[in-house]
């Protein structure tokens, strides 16, 4: 059965680009592209992106079955860590990492999980 779980990043993106970009990042790392049917092979998701400080926070929540928990994880981190994303207009948005890993689900977040967790 799947089970909801967080990823949490805080990122530094190049001034006056897409914000977009790391959750499209994220999605093509867990489904093949960003523009795809549903439903996500290994692990539905969700990502927000949110200001922190002079960063941004990166919160992706996913639902998959916790053996696949690390492989999901593995993918979103090295989505993360290439630091770059080319649009469908062929723009390159371009970030860095300062810290990833394991986050908390919210209360927020919890609708949302059951939401993934049905289909």
């Amino acid at each position: 059965m799947r089970k909801p779980f967080v990823h949490e990043a805080v990122l530094v993106l190049a001034p006056a680009t897409d914000t977009r970009a790391p959750g499209a990042a994220i999605t093509v790392a867990l489904c093949g592209h960003w523009d795809h049917e549903p439903p996500c092979p290994l692990a539905p998701h969700h990502t927000v992106v949110l200001p922190d400080g002079a960063g941004l926070r990166v919160r992706t929540v996913f639902v998959t079955e916790p053996g696949h928990e690390d492989e999901a994880r593995r993918r979103i981190e090295t989505a993360l860590a290439a630091g770059r994303l080319r649009g469908p207009d062929g723009t390159v948005t371009t970030w860095q990492v300062r810290r990833t890993g394991t986050g908390v689900l919210t209360e927020a977040e919890r609708a949302l999980a059951a939401r993934l967790q049905a289909g």
